[in-house]
């Protein structure tokens, strides 16, 4: 490893911002610069107290920030390591073309293919059940719908889970009602049922994980999610899914192509 000195400086006394910040902003800078890489571990704690003459309570202060933000994450017993930048670029205008349905994949994996990572789908529950308001009134004012709930994990690591749901007139008894749907998922199902796709409206948010998401998607101190529900329509017009998804921001980039008129 490079000298501390040379990448990180030192404290400044005058400053009315607090020593444990002076040195989470030192480091935040070093890490957006690129002199901690992702993956890399970060000095510890006893070479920073060395560094910058301060106690090792100073220092967790200074790690805490730093975790709290979802830069780093630390592993017990190894130390404190810069969190990798999210490795799925989540292109919308690409992510649903008929052409990787017609092929036999679904998003997630045409997803996973381009990132180089494994995708796998655990956790499937599929039932019929009674539609909450939000949802009926998406699907236009249906009363029961057929729920698919899955966890979607890449290379082993959980990166989001879903819902789907669906008209019972319209799923009800077919392959969309089964744990696999088959290839190219159940848009391919939809389409084969009479319901060509037209288009999708996407509602996006971010906001911190309840205590549940947290556990499902085994996120780490301070990481965010993203709270995406889409529609899916057909060619007449009428909502024939509502998937409603949490994704853990620090696994995807969000990529949009916006017309310019």
């Amino acid at each position: 490893m490079t000298s501390l000195p040379s990448i990180l400086g030192g404290l400044d006394p005058t400053s009315d911002r607090a020593v444990f910040r002076q040195i989470a902003d030192q480091l935040r800078e070093a890490i957006d610069r690129g002199r901690f890489k992702e993956g890399e571990k970060l000095p510890s704690e006893a070479e920073l107290v060395e560094h910058y003459g301060v106690s090792r309570m100073t220092v967790r202060n200074s790690f805490s920030i730093l975790q709290g933000e979802g830069l780093v994450h630390a592993e017990h017993g190894k130390g404190v390591f810069v969190r990798p930048r999210p490795p799925v670029r989540r292109l919308a205008s690409d992510r649903f073309a008929r052409r990787h349905r017609e092929q036999g994949k679904s998003a997630f994996i045409v997803e996973a293919d381009a990132a180089g990572s494994h995708p796998k789908v655990d956790s499937l529950e599929v039932k019929e059940e009674k539609a909450s308001q939000d949802i009926s009134t998406r699907l236009g004012s249906v009363r029961r719908v057929l729920a698919r709930r899955r966890r979607y994990l890449l290379d082993g690591r959980p990166v989001e889970f879903a819902t789907s749901y669906l008209p019972l007139d319209i799923a009800r008894g077919t392959q969309i009602a089964e744990p696999n749907p088959g290839p190219g998922g159940i848009y391919a199902r939809l389409e084969e049922l009479g319901h060509q796709l037209d288009h999708f409206e996407e509602e996006i948010r971010a906001r911190m994980p309840s205590p549940s998401e947290v556990k499902t998607l085994q996120l780490a101190p301070g990481v965010p999610v993203i709270h995406l529900i889409r529609t899916a329509f057909d060619t007449a017009g009428r909502a024939v899914e509502v998937c409603d998804t949490v994704m853990a921001a620090d696994a995807y980039v969000l990529a949009y192509q916006l017309p310019a008129t």
